[in-house]
């Protein structure tokens, strides 16, 4: 179960504010990569948060607020599908992190990283660090990054690009390559919300 044992040990070696940073949305055929990060208050408490993949929908929706509400300070960033196909996607999702760092209205000292990878081809991680592989089910803050990503993510699927292209179904899928999304690339061939470069079969190369 995520506690704060991470961001304790952060602030026991001195650092003043520690952000926990999570993405989500690396895995599907479309749209942007999202990332959160996030500085709680010390020990708070933010009832049935964890992971968000362990979470429901209407558990993340209920969260999604109420972090906002007890953070210091979070903020969401995001790389577009094009950038993913002119980089790559470990590269878009490290981008995705530092922004959101950046964009902080209270500046972090100390980022737990969600994961085991903190450098790609043409982005890295550059304020102190720690990766956490599973941090998203042990730390409090990376829990709550990932809430902001995948909620986040998932309103922007539903809202822009399901309008935008509404044949391909993605407020059902999200944008993942489950068997009712490759039907319809099928059908109607990629748009250009899709990331090409995860699309190979579609587009010959």
């Amino acid at each position: 179960m995520a506690d704060f044992s991470y961001e304790n040990k952060a602030r026991a070696q001195g650092f003043g504010s520690v952000c926990g940073v999570d993405e989500a949305g690396a895995g599907p055929l479309c749209g942007p990569v999202y990332a959160a990060a996030v500085i709680l208050p010390d020990n708070c408490e933010l009832p049935g948060l964890d992971d968000s993949k362990k979470l429901t929908e209407k558990k993340r929706e209920k969260l999604f607020p109420l972090i906002k509400q007890t953070a210091l300070a979070w903020s969401v960033a995001w790389v577009d599908e094009k950038e993913i196909d002119a980089t790559d996607i470990l590269s878009a999702r490290l981008k995705a992190m530092q922004s959101a760092i950046d964009a902080l209205s209270v500046k972090a000292d100390y980022a737990l990283i969600d994961g085991n990878r903190d450098r790609g081809r043409s982005a890295e991680i550059i304020i102190p660090h720690e990766c956490i592989v599973k941090g998203d089910s042990l730390s409090m803050s990376i829990a709550a990054a990932s809430v902001l990503a995948k909620v986040s993510r998932d309103h922007f699927v539903v809202e822009v690009l399901d309008k935008q292209y509404p044949q391909y179904g993605f407020a059902k899928h999200k944008g993942y390559g489950t068997e009712l999304h490759r039907e319809m690339i099928e059908k109607y061939g990629p748009c250009p919300a899709h990331r090409m470069t995860f699309l190979k079969k579609w587009t010959n190369e």
